[in-house]
């Protein structure tokens, strides 16, 4: 499994920005998805996670719920993340992450074993 980010620039507060995360390897609707995010002198922070197959379940970290959506295509293999209504405070480095097929949803990163190569984010005042 391979996963790769992208999206993300320098935008301004109250913008919106469009990540995508490809996922390369087989049955990719077998695996439950999520973002994460890394800020300077911070540690990395949950951010979305959605279930795999259909995607009917997904979960938001509490500093962004009704900002952004994480929806995925098992068309295309990718696993999107919409940001709207951008904050400072979602300056960051934003990472997609796989779990083991199957799994149940989670917010533990602990619990992903597939990590693609982060996708800058800043969001200036």
């Amino acid at each position: 499994v391979q996963l790769q980010a992208c999206g993300g620039g320098l935008v301004q507060a109250g913008d919106s920005v469009r990540l995508s995360c490809a996922f390369s390897g087989r049955a990719f609707g077998a695996y439950g998805m999520a973002w994460f995010r890394l800020a300077p002198g911070k540690e990395r922070e949950f951010v979305a996670a959605i279930s795999w197959k259909s995607g009917a379940i997904t979960t938001y970290a509490d500093s962004v719920k009704g900002r952004f959506t994480i929806s995925r295509d098992n068309a295309k293999n990718t696993v999107d993340l919409q940001m709207n209504s951008l904050k400072p405070e979602d300056t960051a480095v934003y990472y997609c992450a796989a779990d083991l097929p199957g799994m149940p949803i989670s917010r533990d990163p602990r619990k992903y074993d597939y990590w693609g190569l982060g996708a800058q984010v800043t969001v200036s005042s």
